[in-house]
């Protein structure tokens, strides 16, 4: 199976050459992993440190630089259009900043072998956050995810904005991204579940532990979030009549 893993990056220059490392020491049986790093012009040289990292191992590392930040939904539908032009078989998303654990990728690719899509959750059985984080983070982070976007959409998923997630190529190609996928920011993965489940794609999730991050900041805010709790209810009149007869072409 030819894997490629798609990690966007803003100003990432101090988390990127780890997570490569990290990726790039993975022992994955019956797997080619490759990295598609995605830049948004990074002020602080995340997108040269790419390029170096390519230079480096020009056969498992790619860069797309964009010339803009234009945002980190649309950072992945281009990372994951390029990765199937490519030919990948399965297209891994995940943070650059080790909040997503190279070290859950085979059992998430074990867990393909059953499913159309596999989410790393934090709030499944099993799952878990940062122990540092306010009891009032992790209850409205639980609520957001486990209560509120569960019963507007109808959806089994409890780690509804979780960006780590492992896709099969023909799920993203029934699914149609390039024209059916609108959203940005957080509400794109809410977005990208809810019209994978409609089509009729099965999703498993397995529990992962999600740390803060250690360095660089945090580009999550409270309008980010709002935002994002906001356009659930748009998500859901877009795409709630879609089936799988609504599937693309494979």
């Amino acid at each position: 199976m030819d894997l490629t893993v798609v990690l966007p990056t803003y100003n990432e220059a101090e988390n990127l050459p780890r997570i490569v490392n990290a990726l790039l020491e993975l022992k994955l049986q019956d797997t080619t992993l490759s990295i598609l790093v995605v830049d948004d012009n990074s002020p602080d040289g995340t997108g040269q440190i790419a390029d170096e990292l390519h230079a480096q191992y020009p056969e498992r590392i790619q860069v797309l630089h964009r010339k803009n930040k234009e945002g980190l939904g649309r950072a992945y539908l281009d990372g994951f259009q390029v990765a199937l032009d490519d030919g990948a078989d399965a297209i891994l998303q995940m943070d650059a900043d080790f909040s997503h654990q190279p070290h859950y990728i085979p059992a998430m690719l074990a867990a393909l072998k059953e499913a159309d899509f596999v989410v790393g959750s934090r709030f499944t059985k099993g799952g878990s956050v940062d122990e540092r984080w306010a009891w009032w983070r992790k209850l409205l982070s639980w609520f957001a995810n486990s209560v509120y976007v569960r019963l507007i959409l109808r959806t089994p998923i409890r780690d509804a904005t979780g960006g780590f997630k492992l896709w099969r190529r023909e799920t993203l190609i029934g699914m149609d991204i390039q024209n059916r996928i609108r959203s940005n920011g957080y509400i794109f993965q809410v977005e990208m579940n809810y019209v994978a489940l409609r089509l009729g794609y099965k999703a498993v999730e397995i529990p992962i532990y999600f740390p803060d991050r250690e360095f660089g900041e945090s580009k999550m805010s409270f309008h980010i979030q709002y935002e994002a709790a906001a356009r659930v209810f748009q998500v859901w009149w877009r795409h709630r009549k879609l089936t799988a007869a609504d599937r693309a072409k494979t």
